[in-house]
C-alpha cells in the first residue's frame, strides 16, 4: 500500500512540475513579446527624433516639397501618439515609412542636397535606424508567434488567461500602400 501511495505522490509531483513549467513558459513568452514590442518602440523613437533633423536639412534645398514635409510631420505625430502595439500604430508607421521613402527618392533630384555632408550623415543614420526597426519588427513577430503557439496548443490553452492583454497584440504587418514599390517618377 505504501508503494502505491509513493507512486501516486510521484505522479502528482511530476504533473505539478509539468504544469508549472507550462505556466512559467507562457509567462516567459508573454514577457518576451512585450520586450520585443518595447524594442520596436525604442527604434521608432530614434526615427521620430531623426525626422525633424532630416526635414530641416532638406528644407534648405527642397523649397518646392512643402506638401511632402507637412505630410511626414503629420504622420510622425500620428504614429508617435498611437498606442504601442495597436493596429493604428502599425498603419501609421506604414504610411510614415512610405512618405519617408518618397522623401529619400526626392533627395535624388537635388544634387546640392545629395552631396551635403550633413544630409549624407542624416541619410546614413536614417538607413541604420530603418534596419534596426526591421530587425525589431522581425523579433516582435517571432515573439508573438511563440506566445500564441504556447497558449493555443494543448495543454497551454488551459493557461491562456495568464498571458492576459499580451494575446491582443497584433502581428506587425505593413499596410497595402507600403507594400507597393515607390514610383520615383511621381517625385521627379
Amino acid at each position: 500500500m505504501d508503494m502505491y501511495i509513493s507512486i501516486l505522490i510521484g505522479v502528482v509531483v511530476v504533473f505539478a512540475i509539468y504544469f508549472y513549467s507550462l505556466y512559467a513558459g507562457i509567462i516567459q513568452n508573454k514577457n518576451n513579446a512585450l520586450e520585443a514590442l518595447s524594442g520596436i518602440d525604442v527604434q521608432l523613437r530614434k526615427r521620430y527624433d531623426l525626422i525633424p533633423n532630416v526635414l530641416t536639412i532638406a528644407k534648405k534645398f527642397m523649397e518646392h516639397e512643402q506638401e511632402l514635409f507637412e505630410k511626414i510631420t503629420q504622420l510622425r505625430t500620428q504614429a508617435s501618439n498611437a498606442p504601442l502595439g495597436s493596429k493604428e500604430k502599425f498603419q501609421a508607421e506604414g504610411a510614415l515609412d512610405t512618405q519617408l521613402k518618397a522623401l529619400m527618392v526626392n533627395v535624388e533630384n537635388y544634387p546640392a542636397l545629395k552631396s551635403d555632408a550633413t544630409m549624407i550623415q542624416a541619410m546614413q543614420t536614417y538607413n541604420e535606424v530603418e534596419e534596426n526597426i526591421a530587425a525589431a519588427r522581425r523579433f516582435y513577430n517571432s515573439s508573438i508567434k511563440v506566445l500564441r503557439n504556447s497558449v493555443e496548443i494543448f495543454p497551454g490553452c488551459l493557461f491562456a488567461a495568464c498571458a492576459g492583454k499580451a494575446l491582443e497584440l497584433e502581428f506587425f504587418e505593413t499596410d497595402v500602400e507600403s507594400k507597393k514599390p515607390i514610383n520615383a517618377s511621381q517625385y521627379l
